[in-house]
């Protein structure tokens, strides 16, 4: 009896060293390969819907229905789910809005999930749809000019130029829609995508289905330690 109880006790204490992961990933698939995502807890709103979506399998047979190469994949809308070809996508939702995350820190580099949205004047986000930046490379040149133009005299901060001139992204979308994530492995995936075919409405002729997992605490503890 007295073994029993000092194993149990040692599992408990294995158990308790090992915690709860500090941060929560996810792995889309699709038939141009995988991606894993970790999504920020700075954004918990966000970060905790898309969970809730992800773990009833809201998304497993969407589509990215909207592909821009040097910009972005856009998925998420149920409507894609059975939608016939060519039929123009995205305005399907759950029939909610997540309020607006913005944070300084956060910023469309290239490989960031972040939340789709209407012309809302609060900047709320869509309940479901999201996409992941492709983005490109930008000079300081190139980025004066944004300043004056589309970011209306908003300055970019400096860290984050070089983000912009080294790795690339689309800093005209800062502050105006809700980052909440980045893709830790398999950036490839979305190049792939954004590389693909498509019609006048930037709908890929052939589909592009996608499933989404929610990867296991044991797995998220891994991916931890390997990226603190």
């Amino acid at each position: 009896m007295k073994k029993l109880f000092t194993i149990t006790l040692l599992l408990l204490s294995i158990a308790a060293f090992a915690g709860p992961p500090k941060n929560q990933y996810v792995r889309i698939r699709t038939s141009y390969g995988d991606c894993i995502i970790r999504l920020y807890n700075e954004t918990p709103l966000h970060r905790d819907n898309f969970i809730k979506l992800a773990k009833k399998g809201f998304y497993n047979g969407t589509l990215f229905h909207r592909v821009i190469q040097n910009f972005m994949i856009q998925g998420g809308d149920p409507d894609s789910k059975k939608a016939i070809p060519e039929l123009e996508l995205g305005d399907g939702d759950v029939g909610y809005t997540v309020p607006a995350e913005f944070r300084d820190s956060l910023f469309h580099k290239r490989g960031v999930l972040a939340a789709a949205r209407d012309e809302n004047p609060k900047k709320a986000s869509s309940g479901c749809q999201f996409y992941i930046t492709e983005g490109k490379r930008f000079t300081d040149g190139k980025l004066d000019t944004l300043e004056k133009t589309r970011l209306k005299g908003r300055k970019i901060p400096a860290w984050q130029r070089e983000w912009y001139k080294s790795v690339g992204g689309v800093p005209h979308l800062d502050q105006n829609y809700t980052v909440y994530g980045e893709v830790i492995s398999g950036l490839d995936m979305v190049d792939r995508i954004a590389a693909v075919k498509k019609d006048a409405c930037d709908r890929p002729l052939t589909d592009v289905p996608m499933t989404v997992e929610i990867l296991s605490k044991k797995e998220c503890r891994q991916l931890d330690k390997i990226l603190r």
